[in-house]
């Protein structure tokens, strides 16, 4: 079931975003995504519209919207594969006639799955915060 976020979901949440930022991302070392989790808790999560996944008491993934981007869209790396993830972003799709992202060049699986979902490559760029490069994309489904 896809539900709204709620605070008492923060700890879930942010333990699923960093193991999955950090299995998906391990061409950047584990201590830059540790480093991050308390702007995630204290800045992005409560800018932005957060929906979570959840089955039988437990998250199994979220996403979070930031006005017409998908700032967040995270399984728990034991659940992958199982289609949570579709679930998350046909259910974000469903919020905004179209929505933008950016995913690390190298997450080539991420990369794979937004286009299988209907997103196509916009532009590229640089992440100022790692210095890898980003590909901006766009569904407008």
């Amino acid at each position: 079931m896809i539900r709204k976020y709620r605070e008492s979901d923060i700890d879930q949440v942010l333990d699923i975003w960093l193991s999955a930022s950090i299995k998906a991302h391990a061409f950047i070392g584990s201590d830059f995504w540790r480093s991050k989790v308390g702007e995630m808790r204290d800045v992005y999560l409560p800018a932005s519209e957060t929906f979570v996944f959840e089955s039988e008491g437990q998250l199994a993934g979220f996403y979070s919207l930031y006005e017409n981007t998908l700032a967040a869209a995270f399984v728990s790396p034991n659940l992958q594969g199982r289609g949570v993830g579709s679930a998350l972003i046909n259910d974000a799709k469903s919020r905004r006639e179209c929505l933008q992202l950016t995913v690390y060049s190298e997450n080539l699986p991420s990369i794979n799955f937004y286009k299988k979902h209907g997103f196509i490559v916009l532009d590229e760029k640089i992440d100022e915060l790692t210095g890898h490069p980003e590909l901006v994309m766009e569904c407008c489904c």
